[in-house]
């Protein structure tokens, strides 16, 4: 029987936080996880600590921010990788309203690390921007698919990883460890994202999937180096092309593209950019996003070795690293998680 202090099953964003937080400390553990279709994978990667429909910061943006931009860099040079990028985005204004709105909470205190109070003329022609830009700072993305393949290939060559499907018939929980075929652990971390639906243990009426498309577009004309928030976002990847979306369908866990959230998305697009486009891929995920928008942490009864880092929604790749924080601080030195984020607030 190989003994660790834990098992991880699932290497999306959730998945690779925690695991760097148990090697930070020096814990044991292992990771379970087949590779296949992580949310994480095809997201826009995009940090944003800002909510732009409405102009206000996103929930604990300041605190979040600080700790992914830190770790994101860290990791990036821990792989040997180009992961991170700090990079602004560029919010369309669509009315003098917004312009004064914009510039409004640009000027209060909590905002103004955040939104420029300037507006910011419009030189490109092929950007349909008539009343100009609001500039978010702080903001960046990281390359998700990059990140989850560099991941996987250093948690192999150090033995850490079980490329495998999680067989749950084969899981033992007792109170004093967890078992999993010939490994034995202390803990055990359902870190699964939207594929928790498959399992047995974890409450699936407190998780609504929600399905995200994005295009992939090749457009030679555009020539612009910010990421470009209006109907849609739209995301710079270098040699003239973009990621474009996302679409958002409640409730469906297929990971197969649609022919309707493309059109959605072009549609979109096109009230956005005035320039030819063509579409040369497509992608799909399935977000793991919960009714009240925080994220399920934490064990569900008073056996504390059946943990859960799930819900992370839209804002994952922001929200993870200072998330696994806690939940190791939970795990290891009982500190409580916050009321609203804990998973027991559901009973």
């Amino acid at each position: 029987m190989k003994e660790v202090d834990y098992i991880i099953v699932g290497l999306g964003i959730a998945g690779i936080c925690f695991a760097e937080q148990l090697l930070a400390h020096g814990k044991t553990f292992v990771v379970v996880d087949k590779g296949r279709n992580a949310s994480t994978g095809v997201s826009g990667g995009v940090l944003n600590p800002t909510v732009l429909k409405r102009f206000t910061v996103a929930w604990n943006g300041k605190e979040f921010t600080e700790t992914s931009f830190a770790f994101y860099r860290a990791l990036s040079e821990k792989l040997s990788q180009s992961l991170f990028q700090e990079l602004p985005i560029l919010r369309i204004l669509n009315s003098v309203e917004e312009q004064n709105n914009w510039m409004v909470a640009g000027d209060k205190q909590a905002l103004a690390p955040f939104l420029s109070s300037e507006v910011i003329t419009n030189e490109n022609s092929q950007i349909k921007a008539p009343f100009g830009f609001g500039r978010v700072n702080g903001a960046g993305r990281i390359f998700p698919a990059v990140l989850l393949q560099a991941y996987r290939r250093h948690l192999e060559s150090s033995k850490f990883l079980i490329s495998e499907e999680m067989q749950y018939d084969a899981l033992v929980i007792s109170e004093e460890n967890v078992q999993y075929k010939d490994i034995s652990a202390k803990k055990i971390v359902f870190a699964e994202g939207a594929n928790a639906i498959n399992n047995p243990l974890f409450p699936k009426e407190y998780l609504v999937p929600n399905k995200g498309e994005y295009i992939i577009i090749h457009a030679p004309e555009l020539k612009t180096a910010a990421i470009l928030k209006g109907p849609v976002m739209l995301i710079p990847l270098g040699k003239d092309t973009y990621k474009v979306g996302a679409s958002y369908g409640r409730g469906d866990t297929s990971n197969h593209t649609t022919e309707n959230a493309k059109d959605e998305i072009c549609v979109k697009l096109q009230k956005m950019i005035s320039c030819p486009f063509e579409v040369i891929d497509q992608v799909a995920g399935v977000r793991p996003t919960v009714k009240d928008r925080k994220p399920l942490m934490g064990a569900m009864s008073n056996n504390n070795a059946c943990i859960f880092f799930n819900g992370l929604g839209t804002r994952g790749v922001l929200m993870a690293p200072r998330l696994s924080e806690m939940l190791f601080d939970y795990c290891e030195n009982g500190i409580a998680l916050p009321p609203e984020i804990n998973i027991k607030r559901f009973n």
